[in-house]
């Protein structure tokens, strides 16, 4: 009787419209937040450091850099106060929770990008990664000068 009202409950509380993130994706949560009688949107950008729960009660947490100091947030996924979530970069992660980002400081907080590219003939999706440093610069140059060479 009462895990049917707890079902019945939790499938009326469900949003259908959440947009689709991972861990260590770089998200904008636009939350509603309430001012005496005003209801504005606040941006809340940063890092997607934990997923926990399941259905209903599925929360995650951000965190971002602000004056040197971390600050993280936990919101619930299917709160009718989250207006929208955005994703503007995806990352390489290989851990569920990335709590280790709280001990590193300045560039050591980066992570590797995700770079996703379409094959239009064939609908094809390959994932790639971007690397940083000298030598991955002048491979990417060196590669799209033999591009750019083969084309002409």
């Amino acid at each position: 009787m009462s895990q049917d009202l707890i079902r019945l409950v939790e499938a009326r509380a469900k949003k259908e419209n959440v947009s689709h993130f991972e861990i260590g994706d770089r998200v904008n949560v636009h939350c509603k937040i309430l001012e005496g009688d005003k209801e504005r949107i606040q941006v809340f950008n940063g890092d997607v450091i934990a997923r926990s729960g399941s259905g209903v009660r599925e929360t995650f947490t951000v965190r971002r850099i602000v004056a040197g100091q971390g600050v993280e947030r936990k919101f619930p996924l299917h709160s009718p106060r989250i207006a929208r979530i955005e994703v503007l970069r995806s990352s390489v992660v290989r851990r569920a929770k990335l709590y280790y980002l709280r001990d590193r400081v300045g560039k050591a907080t980066r992570l590797e990008q995700r770079r996703v590219e379409r094959n239009v003939e064939t609908e094809e999706k390959k994932v790639k990664t971007m690397k940083r440093g000298k030598k991955a610069a002048a491979a990417r140059r060196a590669a799209a000068a033999a591009k750019k060479a083969s084309e002409e």
